[in-house]
């Protein structure tokens, strides 16, 4: 075996063991695993029943497949995650794709030379930052979606309500007609008001699932019209209106912060840009930077500082509409 092999083996048994250290069982979930079965047991509504049922399926559906992934801490805020990309993605495949980006980032470097700081730094980078990455694009490109189509699915409603059908029947016109992300999620609520959950607990389920604004605010609409009584195509009507107000606000802002974020994007990747040229045509001059002392506090006080610099350009460019 190849001192490169068995390099990128202990490379993968280190971050093996660093999941086992820091993801180990949590005396806060067991804890709240213990209350929501006292919860279960004691429940008397037919619609606690019911969630316990399905939670009980769920899990014991899950549990011999997710060995690896009742390691890792949060999982509950992962599985949130990767059930906001609308992917048939589990919390075990999300951290096979991590280790695998690891071995083959450090490996690679390790084979091109690098130093060994450096190729298991960029491979920690890596493993954390693409699968973290590409699963927030996902998120967020199909919430954009959600919200370009949802003024649609309103109006959609509205016209139902006017000719006379009740609002659970306009949801599941809206779950067949729109297709993507609307008409997922308003499948999900139809599905769970049949299986016995209200209303308000479906779509509350399916707006903690989105975290979107928008739908928070088409819940808290039903909600109240159902308290309060009025009409409710007209409020839903003035909500689409609202909605619609809101995407062009933030289209506008988009293309006036434009250049600001192009700008920052530049002033941010040049030097990481000039460094790897430089090291690319003269590794020795760049090598202090990772034996060093004082080249390392040097390095480490730049990133920190474009860190910062970085968070104050986000936040002067991000507005709440």
């Amino acid at each position: 075996m190849t001192l490169p092999t068995l390099i990128i083996a202990a490379c993968f048994l280190v971050f093996v063991l660093v999941i086992l250290l820091f993801g180990g069982p949590s005396v806060g979930k067991a804890k709240t695993r213990r209350l929501a079965m006292m919860k279960d047991r004691h429940a008397a509504s037919t619609e606690a029943v019911v969630a316990a049922q399905m939670r009980k399926t769920i899990q014991a559906g899950g549990q011999g497949a997710n060995s690896l992934s009742n390691l890792m801490p949060r999982r509950e805020q992962m599985e949130l995650r990767l059930r906001r990309t609308g992917k048939s993605w589990t919390v075990s495949q999300y951290m096979f794709a991590s280790m695998a980006l690891f071995v083959v980032m450090t490996g690679a470097l390790l084979v091109l030379r690098a130093p060994f700081p450096l190729a298991v730094l960029v491979g920690v980078m890596a493993a954390v930052g693409l699968p973290n990455l590409v699963t927030g694009r996902l998120i967020k490109r199909r919430v954009a979606a959600f919200n370009t189509r949802f003024p649609d699915a309103i109006d959609l409603l509205v016209r139902g309500l006017k000719s006379g059908l009740p609002v659970t029947e306009t949801f599941q016109v809206v779950s067949q007609e729109l297709p993507g992300p609307v008409g997922e999620e308003f499948k999900g609520v139809v599905e769970r008001i049949r299986i016995g959950n209200t209303m308000e607990a479906a779509l509350q389920e399916s707006a903690e699932m989105l975290g979107t604004p928008e739908f928070q605010f088409f819940c808290i609409t039903i909600a109240i019209q159902r308290e309060t009584g009025g009409n409710l195509a007209e409020t839903l009507g003035n909500l689409s209106d609202v909605l619609r107000k809101r995407a062009q606000m933030k289209l506008k802002i988009r293309a006036m912060s434009s250049e600001a974020k192009a700008s920052a994007y530049i002033v941010g990747a040049l030097p990481f840009f000039v460094f790897g040229i430089v090291w690319t045509m003269n590794p020795e001059y760049l090598a202090g930077f990772f034996h060093e002392q004082r080249l390392i506090i040097t390095g480490l006080g730049g990133l920190v500082w474009m860190s910062i610099g970085a968070f104050i350009m986000s936040r002067m460019i991000s507005f709440e509409i």
